[in-house]
């Protein structure tokens, strides 16, 4: 594996890096940096947030998952994960370093471990995903009836990135993936009655549209404080800029 695989390979493993509220890989978010991989399988990897006060325990999750995957990569001898400009920056890259987890990472400021957190977004994004594959449903059919949104099946779903994006949140729930399986269903799998379809279908249209406002929101606050900075550096370079348009906090506040 030469120089280029390597990086290709990194960037692949970090595409599956989730952040937890915004349900979109940290690369597509331009939350990546800047990325280092020498021949001797040494990763180095700076992530970047929209606000130096992105919340802690979100910021920790996608730090500590970004690491995970890179080192589960077969080449990788060494992997460092550092967070910038982030207000517990020295706190949680002193626990990736460690390996501390997030309890020995945050000590008595951690009340619990990331797993509740992790499968309420997870069990948001999965309802997102339900909600966009069946507007795709009513945008090509509007004649079809909304109560019967609640009998199609994974099966009728075309083949598209709606659908795949649907059937990983399923998988990541522990839900089926039958072809024969319903697609309006609750975290635990149920289906919902014809007259209880379309209430569950605007409740799952508000998450999405939070998820998705959130998200281009936070995509405008990064571009904010970094400026051209905030490009993509798989084509804009690799390593972080010393003259970039970092903007402090102080300068998007109003004043007094």
């Amino acid at each position: 594996m030469d120089d280029q695989q390597r990086r290709d390979s990194a960037w692949r493993a970090l595409d599956v890096v989730i952040d937890p509220e915004l349900d979109e890989p940290i690369t597509d978010l331009g939350f990546v940096r800047s990325m280092d991989v020498t021949t001797e399988g040494e990763v180095a990897v700076h992530l970047r947030l929209p606000t130096s006060f992105c919340a802690p325990n979100f910021a920790y999750l996608m730090a500590s998952d970004a690491k995970d995957v890179l080192t589960a990569l077969e080449w990788t001898a060494s992997v460092t994960v550092e967070l910038d400009d982030h207000h517990d920056s020295a706190i949680i890259n002193t626990g990736l370093a460690a390996d501390a987890g997030y309890r020995g990472t945050f000590g008595h400021e951690a009340l619990d471990d990331l797993s509740e957190l992790r499968t309420t977004f997870q069990r948001k994004a999965h309802t997102a995903a339900m909600e966009r594959c069946l507007t795709g449903i009513l945008r090509r059919d509007p004649a079809i009836e909304i109560t019967d949104l609640g009998t199609v099946t994974l099966g009728d779903l075309p083949a598209e990135e709606t659908t795949g994006s649907l059937l990983r949140r399923r998988e990541s729930l522990g839900l089926s993936t039958n072809a024969d399986d319903l697609v309006m269903v609750d975290h635990r799998g149920a289906g919902y009655a014809p007259a209880a379809v379309p209430m569950a279908l605007r409740r799952a249209r508000s998450t999405r549209i939070s998820i998705d406002g959130n998200a281009h929101f936070c995509r405008g606050l990064l571009k904010t404080r970094y400026g051209d900075d905030a490009a993509d550096p798989r084509t804009a370079g690799n390593a972080p800029s010393d003259t970039g348009t970092f903007v402090p906090l102080s300068a998007l506040t109003m004043p007094a």
